[in-house]
């Protein structure tokens, strides 16, 4: 018998709401509320990412109804708020009291008019409203990471170096987890960035993209005694094309094959207790799909 600790997988996938999902049949008739869907899917799957609270600030009573309606054992992970990752955000999610720290900023003047929360005091004020109403999962045992996922133009430099510091200062006793968007994180300085995540307890997301010379090549390794895996499918035409719906850029289907070939790399992982695999193809049912999969090869004995 191997001396290695055992390692929990837990699989999931970026949304149970999706439209396309719920169009794909995945849910059966009788789950026709919001809460018999989040049942449903809880009865499949032992986490999920919850993607809405990227476009506007969560609410405590839905945390509250996620933690009611789930077994004892399930994880949520949630997306940091737009703000917090320095995307723009619609002026219309900031609640009053954070348009009223902004001053002239936050007056519209066009319709889905967007902007940069740069004021101190108003981004203190969005760190502390988004960890209060994350204040039921947490006392429920169910919050897993909280996944902040910078954009692109979040370049490898001290400035964000410290901004990181920042974040882990806003939310010292939560798991956060970090996606970078720009290549410049890794190649010849990922070793400075595995230890800097590492040394600040900040979990490296571990991403499957589309092969391209914009995206990251994020190393398969974990800074942290949880490791997080985001498949985002690998269909680059969709990935950088205009579509009616987000879902579209995620319409890519992993063959057995991939999936296999993914799961020996997961299970190759050391450093981590806890592994998150977390699919965000969420097109139709094919990111439930392959959790379905990826769930059965990591659970087979290597």
């Amino acid at each position: 018998m191997s001396g290695r600790k055992r390692i929990r997988y837990r699989v999931g996938t970026a949304s149970w709401t999706d439209p396309t999902l719920l169009e794909s049949g995945f849910y059966p008739p009788s789950a026709n509320t919001a809460a018999a869907r989040l049942q449903y899917y809880a009865a499949h799957f032992d986490t999920v990412e919850v993607d809405s609270t990227f476009y506007a600030l969560p609410s405590e009573r839905n945390s509250y109804l996620w933690a009611q309606r789930t077994p004892e054992d399930f994880l949520f992970h949630i997306k940091a708020f737009a703000a917090l990752t320095q995307h723009p955000v619609e002026l219309r999610q900031l609640p009053l009291a954070v348009r009223e720290r902004l001053g002239s900023e936050a007056k519209p003047t066009e319709p889905g008019q967007r902007v940069k929360v740069d004021s101190s005091e108003a981004l203190e004020l969005c760190f502390s409203m988004f960890a209060a109403a994350l204040s039921p999962l947490e006392r429920a045992g169910k919050l897993g990471c909280l996944l902040f996922q910078f954009p692109p133009w979040f370049t490898a430099r001290e400035e964000n170096e410290r901004y990181l510091d920042y974040c882990r200062a806003q939310l010292p006793t939560y798991r956060l987890a970090i996606e970078f968007r720009h290549r410049s994180w890794f190649g010849e300085r990922a070793e400075h960035t595995l230890a800097f995540l590492h040394e600040r307890g900040l979990v490296h997301v571990i991403l499957d993209l589309p092969a391209a010379p914009s995206l990251p090549a994020t190393p398969f390794a974990s800074t942290s005694d949880m490791a997080y895996v985001r498949l985002h499918g690998r269909n680059r035409e969709a990935w950088f094309g205009r579509h009616e719906r987000a879902s579209e850029r995620f319409r890519y289907l992993y063959s057995n094959e991939e999936l296999t070939e993914l799961a020996q790399k997961i299970r190759r992982l050391r450093g981590a207790t806890e592994v998150q695999v977390i699919f965000n193809n969420c097109y139709s049912d094919y990111g439930v799909r392959n959790a379905l999969t990826m769930t059965k090869l990591l659970r087979e004995e290597p």
